[in-house]
């Protein structure tokens, strides 16, 4: 389903409706008044004053042009309270979608297209979890919580319907009946398990080397899936000399399989292959809250020394990457206690995400920070023999564990589901989404692979299957509800990685500065030591052999402070390099975003330039492709004629930057994605296809050496070797190149075909027109690509449209936070057609920023409205 969540394949009526009816709301929006308090309605109140029920006192809400808020108030639980007030008031749709999304209850708004879905997010579990790690909350982080839910309360007392949002009063018109909810704590923790699922490390990469290994040989799996290159891409912490707690002995990190670690208890790949294929095909309909899961999710964060800048101290420069969504995923905002104390100890500002309390990333006034993924390997799958409702482990049988649950659906019947749990985790195979399917033989054929028999059965008795189980650090009720705030009020190194260690799911990279002039990495998180096992395969779940013998502890995780280099880069790449005794994971981003940022700032150091904010914005927006600058050369020594040649002639001298207006990479682009296509087209099924990251960089570099590879060959297409393909490709492109921008190859343009559209996350990709217009906005011509410090990423298997983003930009200055910049990707506002709805995105697009305030003075000078939030009389 992806983040389609309204659009309705199985249920047409409601949809053919919806059509009518939106082209009617289409009409009268846009021809009647009406139309226009139909949208405004629901636009919040920004100056003036409100009561509220449960402050204790006044609360300030100022907000400049862009309509970002700054939060002032005596107390914390005011603090948090307003902050609750304020989400709701400018994006509680997006809130209520993902709290539906996270509790597997979408089937509620948009009716039983949903229940396969729901189904399998139920299975997950995500909502049981959060609803533990609530109850695991200390008496003042709980308060916290109850306080930000108290907030969003108290904007749903005096609002309803389309006073909340456009959106609702579109979903009236398929369901009348829905009535929004109270917002409760455990709504705002469960947004922590859908952030964990889609950066939820290699689990997708476990799956296809499996099923890769069902008709390539081990070397060719290996080609598919490289290692990381330690002796030619920068290590975030390099070597490192640990002295190891005695919890939790260290093991030698394995290498990626090899034909020799296939475990030997393992069954046949064959035996369980429709089991991974199905699963495969579940993991692509949960939504993408955050985008799209793997190994091109990541982040550029780093950090320089005082040392090397103009003012003496540190500049902190960070840039998520996630799928693109609007409104965006992150709210900026400033929460400020009156007086710093004991009991309100907050002075905080950068980008939140409404539905909970706090600020994620950015800086108090004393310390600065940043998250890239992590992204270690702290999810497996284990084959289960299962046999009725019993399974095997260590030669014993032992019952599943059954949970039942009942899914509520909008114009439906209830829909009862069972959800089967091993000792592992939840079963994630044998299922169609409303009933569960016990045997082999039933696996899906559309997975185009025939399983081998499972283990026989005596006569009579019930038939086993293999089905594959999950044991994902996430579904473990955990602290990280916790981190966020001893985040927001730590003060030094110390305290940081105090806060550090309570950030247990999803596992990130932490960059670190501070008014003192300290800069510092730490990597936080949960991180499984495995009996045996490296993790880059499913392994048998019938033997303890292959379980999970304890977490890495805290303090053997990678960490540098102060390095003598004066800065540290984090891009998903190796955060460590191979003496690191630990295993982290063998799917690390491959580095060519850590190696661009690293070369960047060692040429300033070399030219003894002091680095600057603008500098560091600048280092954001580098659009140099490693690729290009490795395989163009090649396509210049390929022999053309006709059209392709001319465009050939685009490449001569081309600086390998994929500019917005530049004609090279347009055609160059072009010609990587035919590239791909027509290598693997053939040999590898479509979910193994490469999307032109990283892994399809080092895959293709890697085949640059060996000009006779097989690879080079591909019978569907006529080519024998790396000059054939290279021709047969360069033609195609050239040739699709013309259809898509014109004959006239110095009039292509990148940015003309790399477009953006920004999408509503529910109702955007619903396939109606009418609706989509109301919600969506773009497209925007972008420049950058994938595996490009400017990570403006696409997906090569699906077109040239833009499908992650920087989500955000900030630079950081210790020296004066006032002089620190932001940008969000679209704006505060979640309401459509409000002015701060998609202000930000053009000043996003052309690689803007705009000054962060963050002193009092400074933030009154340029408010342009102040919200007086007051207790309830």
């Amino acid at each position: 389903m992806g983040t389609d969540a309204p659009r309705s394949k199985g249920h047409r009526r409601v949809r053919r409706l919806l059509i009518a009816l939106a082209t009617v709301v289409g009409l009268v929006l846009v021809t009647a008044g009406l139309g226009v308090y139909t949208v405004t309605r629901s636009f919040p109140t920004l100056a003036g004053n409100v009561e509220i029920t449960g402050l204790s006192s006044a609360v300030t809400v100022t907000r400049e042009t862009y309509g970002i808020p700054q939060i002032t108030a005596k107390t914390a639980s005011d603090l948090f309270l307003a902050e609750g007030y304020v989400h709701a008031q400018d994006r509680f749709w997006e809130m209520d979608f993902r709290r539906h999304v996270t509790s597997g209850r979408l089937s509620e708004l948009f009716g039983e297209s949903q229940i396969g879905t729901d189904t399998f997010v139920r299975t997950l579990g995500w909502r049981a979890v959060a609803e533990q790690e609530v109850a695991l909350l200390d008496p003042v982080t709980l308060g916290y919580y109850q306080s930000y839910a108290d907030g969003v309360n108290a904007y749903l007392d005096t609002h309803q319907g389309a006073d909340l949002s456009l959106e609702y009063a579109v979903l009236g018109l398929q369901n009348p009946g829905y009535e929004v909810e109270k917002w409760t704590p455990a709504d705002s923790v469960a947004w922590l398990k859908a952030m964990a699922w889609d950066l939820r490390s290699n689990l997708d990469d476990e799956i296809d080397r499996a099923l890769l290994s069902t008709t390539l040989t081990p070397t060719e799996v290996s080609q598919l899936h490289p290692d990381y290159p330690a002796a030619q891409h920068p290590t975030i912490t390099g070597s490192q000399a640990l002295t190891l707690p005695s919890a939790g002995a260290p093991r030698a990190a394995e290498p990626a399989p090899d034909s020799t670690d296939a475990p030997a208890a393992l069954a046949s790949v064959d035996s369980y292959a429709g089991a991974l294929a199905e699963l495969r095909a579940h993991l692509g309909s949960v939504p993408e809250l955050l985008g799209p899961a793997g190994g091109e999710i990541g982040s550029n964060s780093w950090v320089v020394s005082g040392a090397l800048t103009d003012t003496g101290k540190p500049l902190l420069a960070n840039d998520p990457h996630l799928g693109p969504a609007l409104p965006s995923v992150w709210y900026q905002v400033g929460l400020r206690c009156q007086s710093i104390t004991a009991d309100c100890p907050f002075d905080v500002a950068g980008y939140s995400f409404s539905g909970m309390p706090g600020v994620i990333i950015g800086h108090n006034e004393r310390i600065a920070w940043g998250f890239t993924n992590l992204g270690p390997d702290v999810a497996d799958l284990y084959i289960e023999k299962v046999t009725g409702d019993n399974y095997e482990f260590d030669g014993v049988a032992k019952p599943l564990l059954l949970r039942d649950e009942k899914i509520s659906v909008a114009g439906g019947d209830d829909v009862k589901i069972e959800i089967r749990s091993t000792e592992h985790g939840p079963l994630l195979s044998g299922f169609d989404g409303t009933s569960y399917q016990r045997i082999a033989s039933d696996f899906p054929e559309a997975t185009g692979l025939t399983p081998a028999p499972a283990p026989a059965a005596e006569a009579g008795a019930e038939q086993t299957s293999y089905e594959l189980s999950l044991q994902w650090t996430a579904l473990t009720p955990g602290h990280t509800a916790s981190a966020i705030f001893a985040l927001n009020q730590a003060t030094d190194w110390t305290s940081f990685r105090a806060a550090a260690a309570l950030f247990e799911v999803p596992a990130q990279n932490l960059t670190y500065a501070d008014v003192d002039g300290n800069i510092g990495y730490q990597a936080p998180g949960l991180i499984p030591i495995r009996a045996s096992g490296n993790g880059t395969l499913p392994v048998p779940g019938w033997t303890s052999q292959y379980g999970w013998t304890g977490y890495i502890p805290f303090d053997a995780l990678p960490s540098t402070f102060n390095p003598p280099s004066g800065y540290i880069v984090t891009a998903n790449n190796a955060a460590t390099d191979p003496s690191y005794p630990y295993l982290l994971t063998a799917d690390w981003d491959l580095g060519y975003r850590a190696n661009q940022i690293t070369a960047r700032l060692q040429e300033l150091i070399a030219a003894k330039t002091p680095m600057t904010a603008e500098l560091m914005s600048e280092i954001q927006g580098d659009n140099y492709s490693a690729i290009a600058a490795t395989l163009v050369p090649a396509l210049q020594q390929v022999r053309l004629s006709g059209d392709a040649a001319e465009a050939q002639k685009l490449l001569d001298g081309w600086d390998y930057q994929v500019d917005v207006d530049s004609a090279a990479a347009a055609y160059f682009n072009v010609i990587w994605r035919t590239l791909l296509h027509d290598i693997f087209t053939g040999k590898i099924d479509d979910g193994a296809a490469l999307t032109g990251g990283d892994r399809a960089f080092s895959v293709v570099t890697s085949l640059l050496d060996q000009p006779n590879s097989p690879w080079w060959s591909n019978a569907s297409y006529g080519t024998v070797g790396q000059e054939s393909m290279l021709r047969r490709v360069m033609t195609d492109a050239a040739a699709e190149a013309a259809d898509l921008m014109g004959s006239n190859p110095q009039d292509w343009q990148w940015g003309s075909i790399h477009t953006l559209e920004l999408t509503n996350q529910s109702f955007g990709k619903s396939g109606i027109a009418p609706l989509e217009w109301l919600f969506n906005r773009g497209p925007y011509e972008l420049a950058g690509g994938s595996a490009v410090v400017n990570a403006v990423g696409w997906d090569a298997t699906q077109g040239y449209q833009v499908d992650w983003v920087p989500s955000m930009r900030q630079v950081v200055s210790l020296e004066n936070f006032d002089d620190s910049t932001w940008i969000n990707l679209t704006g505060a506002s979640g309401h459509a057609f409000h002015p701060n709805y998609t202000d930000q995105a053009p000043l996003w697009r052309d690689h803007e920023t705009r000054p962060w305030l963050f002193t009092p003075a400074a933030i009154n000078a340029v408010a342009t409205n102040t919200l007086t939030l007051e207790p309830a009389s």
